[in-house]
């Protein structure tokens, strides 16, 4: 994939590749009724799209509002199906294979083999080898406020523009970032928000790692961890990176954001990371705790059999296995 995208639009329109589209954006989710409707017809969906975008008369459509409560409240915007069919061709065929290669190494979230887990693995690693090299050192904790509702549209335009120069491609991104009101905010429910959001944040990545000459830099979606020698360090870095951010992405961190001593230890993914260990964080094993007690007793009940309450424990068994709490799972686990 050459580095500025031209003439690209055209060439990966086809009938196959929407219809590839489709078949990856409703894997392990035909049951759901948006889309047993659509595969009743979707040939003549996949058709209807491929001429829309073809004569440049696709038009996003609207979106379904919810709310969900975890791990926070947030706000949610669900496309049609037939517009998330469009989001998965746009990024698999052109945003994925451009900008991705651009980004930093240790940038993780919603990325091909990374993940929250290979980001906490790589803070630990790091944390171990500070703390050989420098024995006390410091940490900077950064979380942007509301990131996806304040990301600017004109600003995210404007970065794409700097590796996109094919127009068709351009009015394509441009119907879907501007599908919502409002100069600011992309949706969190879109497939290519996720692309998106790491695009935007990639300009600080690239600020820290190439201007600052930051070494020990961890970004996972709007959390950042950084690692510095002493105090002062991390507060000139705080104070350059915030500015950055403000003049540059006209975005604000919040409250969470703070400078401590690498003894304490830092929250990042869920885990509490120190140089030698990870352990799940308080909420995090609270909210395990009951949701096991619940199960444990459903199936006592026989409202539920132990191979239907381990299939829906399969996250979290990925999410704990990374954490030392040997003792933890050997009682959580254990059934009378």
């Amino acid at each position: 994939m050459p580095k500025t995208l031209r003439n690209e639009f055209d060439k990966k329109l086809s009938y196959e590749k929407l219809m590839e589209a489709h078949k990856k954006s409703c894997e392990n989710k035909n049951c759901r009724k948006d889309i047993i409707m659509f595969n009743l017809k979707k040939e003549a969906y996949v058709k209807y799209l491929y001429e829309n975008l073809k004569n440049q008369t696709y038009k996003h459509g609207g979106y379904t509002i919810f709310y969900v409560h975890e791990p926070k409240l947030r706000k949610i915007q669900k496309s049609r199906y037939i517009d998330r069919v469009v989001h998965r061709w746009l990024v698999d065929n052109f945003l994925a294979p451009t900008f991705i290669p651009q980004f930093i190494e240790t940038s993780y979230a919603c990325l091909p083999n990374k993940g929250m887990h290979q980001a906490t693995l790589d803070v630990k690693k790091a944390m171990l080898h500070c703390k050989r090299i420098w024995e006390d050192y410091y940490i900077i904790k950064m979380d942007v406020r509301k990131y996806f509702q304040n990301i600017n549209k004109e600003i995210l335009m404007n970065i794409v523009n700097k590796k996109i120069k094919d127009k068709k491609l351009l009015w394509l991104i441009n119907e879907i970032i501007y599908s919502t009101e409002g100069d600011t905010g992309i949706p969190i429910g879109n497939y290519t928000s996720q692309i998106f959001a790491n695009v935007y944040l990639n300009e600080v990545d690239q600020y820290a790692k190439h201007k600052l000459k930051l070494k020990y830099y961890f970004r996972y979606m709007d959390d950042t961890i950084i690692l510095v020698k002493n105090k002062e360090e991390a507060k000139k870095t705080l104070l350059e990176i915030t500015k950055f951010l403000q003049d540059e992405l006209k975005l604000e961190l919040n409250s969470k954001t703070q400078i401590f001593k690498s003894k304490q230890g830092v929250n990042f993914c869920g885990y509490k990371i120190n140089e030698y260990r990870m352990k799940l964080r308080e909420k995090g094993k609270k909210k395990l705790k009951k949701k096991i007690k619940d199960l444990k007793e459903n199936i006592k009940n026989g409202t539920m059999t132990s191979r239907e309450a381990k299939k829906y424990l399969c996250g979290h068994f990925g999410y704990i296995k990374y954490a030392n709490i040997y003792k933890l799972k050997k009682n959580l686990f254990y059934i009378n």
